[in-house]
């Protein structure tokens, strides 16, 4: 298996050491050799979207790829705390997502009972019932929001739809009536000549009063870790990140910081 790839040329990778969920196996549902998302985030690892879509691993290679690696894990004795949907894109995008992650439940309770299963999502799909399922079934439903403030959101993430927007994430976040993580990168930079700073206090501000709507469990908070696809983009410091964490904590947030 691959230790810590940037994009993920096979459907298994890992276990890889995470920053949020400590021992972590990858699961890609993407294609190996291109990138399929439904956001275009000028600092994805992955890189921008380009126009290769390949082909998406079936359900029943992904089943067969996850069962043969926990058991290899389990016969190492290697610690596994998390089996993590993420790779080349969101994994939502997958048109057996649900009974994927209905396999990967099963699987995980046969081998590593204590893991948990995670899945980073960008949140543009959770309008279907099919996802909404699969996500309120998983220990660890991760969605992102990076921004409360519609102009900051769209040159962060670039969604690929004019229709996805703050209003519309957030009334479908919260009918996940708490059972869900929420994900924030801060950062600042310029892109196409525009500025931004989510970091702000009107974006801090902003990103408060929609965490209240929500109500997650937890809320992650991270900077940027890894080379960019685009330039001008600027690493939040870790001092920053925590007087941000010391806000939303007042605010009687449960708080993961990651620098």
């Amino acid at each position: 298996m691959e230790t810590n790839p940037r994009f993920a040329r096979q459907i298994i990778y890992g276990p890889v050491k995470s920053r949020r969920l400590g021992n972590s196996l990858g699961i890609n549902l993407m294609p190996g050799s291109a990138k399929v998302c439904s956001f275009d985030c000028i600092y994805c690892e992955c890189g921008l979207n380009d126009n290769k879509i390949g082909q998406m691993p079936k359900q029943d290679d992904i089943k067969l790829a996850l069962k043969k690696a926990l058991e290899v894990l389990k016969e190492e004795k290697k610690p596994l705390d998390s089996i993590t949907f993420s790779g080349n894109g969101e994994p939502t995008l997958h048109p057996d997502f649900e009974a994927i992650i209905n396999s990967a439940i099963a699987l995980r309770n046969q081998n590593f009972p204590q893991a948990k299963i995670s899945v980073l999502s960008n949140s543009t799909l959770i309008d279907k019932p099919d996802i909404f399922r699969a996500l309120s079934k998983v220990d660890n439903n991760i969605l992102k929001l990076d921004s409360a403030i519609e102009d900051t959101m769209r040159i962060i993430d670039q969604p690929n739809r004019a229709s996805f927007t703050v209003k519309w994430m957030l009334k479908h976040l919260k009918e996940f009536e708490g059972n869900l993580i929420i994900q924030t990168i801060f950062i600042s930079g310029e892109y196409k000549g525009k500025h931004f700073d989510n970091t702000t206090d009107e974006e801090v501000t902003a990103l408060i009063n929609a965490y209240k709507e929500i109500k997650p469990k937890s809320i992650m908070i991270y900077a940027l870790d890894r080379p960019a696809p685009v330039e001008k983009l600027d690493k939040v410091p870790l001092s920053k990140l925590k007087e941000i964490a010391e806000k939303l904590e007042r605010e009687g947030f449960e708080v993961i910081v990651s620098a």
